[in-house]
């Protein structure tokens, strides 16, 4: 798959991922906070299937050579 999730994007994929599992983790919320497992795995990856659906790219252009 192409990566399609850039720099700013991908650090807030990652952040509120691990936050809604660790209140998951906590009991802070219910069973729902384990949809955190979603953005962590696609800011880790860089690449969001729905972006792909959707013809969205926030990743920066690279410079053709």
């Amino acid at each position: 798959m192409k990566t399609n999730v850039g720099g700013i994007d991908k650090i807030l994929r990652i952040v509120v991922g691990i936050a809604l599992i660790a209140m998951a983790a906590l009991g802070v919320v219910g069973v729902w906070g384990w949809i955190g497992v979603v953005p962590l795995l696609t800011g880790l990856f860089g690449t969001c299937p729905a972006y792909s659906l959707l013809g969205v790219n926030t990743c920066p252009m690279q410079k053709s050579e």
